[in-house]
């Protein structure tokens, strides 16, 4: 098993090479065994509390991951429940809904065919990440010289499709006016869930790579303008609301425009703000610091509390429990939900979406328009070696500004801002520069270039 599998918030690799069906028993193991640990004496006394849900996604792989994972976990006595083939936010639904320690869900996430992997939660999908238990989990794992032992757990197959139904049509307005939405599956885990979610309602999809071939048409990652191509066409031609792209495992999601125009996810937030604080007024959101100024803008217009954090689904996940936040954004395209056990879900921000949409009663683009008051960049990266001394660099050239490194660097102006922070894995530096025009924004891009070269 290679250690460089073991990153900052979960476990990936290419299969076989990497990642293979020895790893995946080891991984089951330390998982099980570190789980478990964490549980109280009272907690240790109930059944459920003891198991572990174990997912899947629809690599060609991922099955026979997940056997080898399963027995693993059940070589240290652990209960486990198989809750199948499912979309990431269902994992999270699972252990808060069966009463787990946790569990781990086999996929990886938007990366290539070739890759594969295990997203571990802990004890009510609680992220386990480098700083929160994956290290121990790879300790464990690393330390185990074979994959015997004897099978002392059980495993139980559940089917949790209809319960997790419920829970996310329970935030779907009754009476929603008909809406169409182009749905582009990239091959991936929402070509299974939305015909099983939003089957029998006033919603029409238009659907795109829905199948699961064991190949992706492009790498699931709607991030990627270029991947949005096919979502764009089929809104335009078919004339709907608007579109949405998810991700490999269905935690993600970009939406576009009904004229095919794709709503960066700031925005997104941005626009969903009102609806939220309406539901519960005076609440925080949290918010990803790439964020456009106008997300906290909005917040306080309507009265929130806004909340900027760090980069990274571990970091606003706790932020999210720590303020006890209503929802929260980030500009990956995650969304997090505090009647969600304040994880992620974008199937539950699609219901929010056609929501919103749908008592508008005015094109999606309405609504977006009034929060496009700033130019962005977007996120640019840039090879650096010593991405701390040129870091350091930046901040010392606009030291005059208000300077913070809550996350890589972060320098403020009245009329202009960047975050320039560093990649957990790779040698680069990620850059994102938002202004008051777009004049200012392509001088401030000039400026900023000439310390960083060219963007790769």
């Amino acid at each position: 098993m290679d250690p460089a599998i073991f990153k900052a918030y979960d476990i990936r690799g290419i299969y076989p090479d990497q990642i293979d069906e020895e790893g995946a028993w080891k991984v089951g193991c330390g998982a099980a065994r570190f789980l478990r640990s964490l549980l109280s004496g009272y907690e240790r006394g109930q059944a459920k509390a003891q198991s572990l849900c174990v997912g899947r996604d629809m690599r060609t792989h991922s099955e026979a991951l997940t056997q080898a994972l399963i027995e693993g976990m059940k070589s240290t006595g652990t209960n486990v429940i198989d809750i199948g083939m499912v979309d990431t936010p269902q994992m999270y639904f699972a252990i808060n809904h069966l009463g787990t320690c946790g569990g781990v869900q086999v996929t990886a996430s938007h990366n290539p065919a070739k890759y594969n992997g295990f997203k571990i939660s802990g004890l009510h999908a609680k992220p386990v990440g480098a700083d929160t238990g994956l290290k121990d989990i790879k300790h464990i794992a690393m330390a185990l010289l074979h994959t015997k032992g004897t099978a002392t757990g059980s495993v139980q197959k559940r089917d949790l499709t209809g319960q997790y139904k419920n829970h996310v049509l329970k935030f779907l307005r009754p009476n929603i006016k008909k809406i169409k939405v182009a749905v582009d599956a990239f091959n991936g885990m929402a070509g299974k869930m939305i015909p099983a979610l939003f089957s029998n309602l006033p919603v029409e999809i238009v659907p795109l790579n829905f199948e699961h071939t064991g190949k992706f048409k492009h790498d699931p990652n709607p991030l990627i303008k270029k991947y949005l191509a096919e979502v764009k066409k089929a809104v335009k031609q078919k004339k709907c609301d608007f579109g949405v792209c998810f991700d490999g495992d269905a935690d993600r999601l970009m939406i576009v425009d009904e004229k095919g125009r794709p709503i960066s996810c700031d925005l997104l937030t941005a626009m969903m703000v009102p609806y939220f604080l309406e539901k519960k007024p005076n609440s925080v959101v949290v918010y990803d610091l790439r964020s456009s100024r106008i997300v906290r803008e909005e917040i306080l217009k309507y009265g929130g509390t806004p909340r900027r954090e760090r980069v990274g689904h571990a970091f606003m996940k706790k932020a999210m429990r720590d303020s006890h936040a209503v929802f929260g954004g980030e500009l990956s395209g995650h969304f997090y939900y505090s009647d969600n056990y304040y994880t992620d879900s974008a199937m539950i921000t699609l219901v929010h979406v056609i929501n919103i949409v749908s008592k508008a009663g005015v094109p999606i683009s309405e609504l977006i328009k009034p929060l496009q008051r700033y130019s962005c960049s977007g996120e640019l990266n840039f090879e650096i070696e010593d991405k701390k001394a040129k870091m350091n660099e930046i901040a010392k050239r606009y030291s005059d500004a208000r300077v913070d490194h809550l996350d890589g660097v972060t320098v403020g102006y009245k009329d202009w801002w960047l975050n320039c922070r560093p990649s957990n894995t790779e040698p680069l530096l990620r850059l994102i520069v938002e202004a008051a025009s777009k004049e200012l924004l392509e001088e401030k891009l000039s400026e900023i270039t000439a310390h960083l070269g060219e963007p790769v």
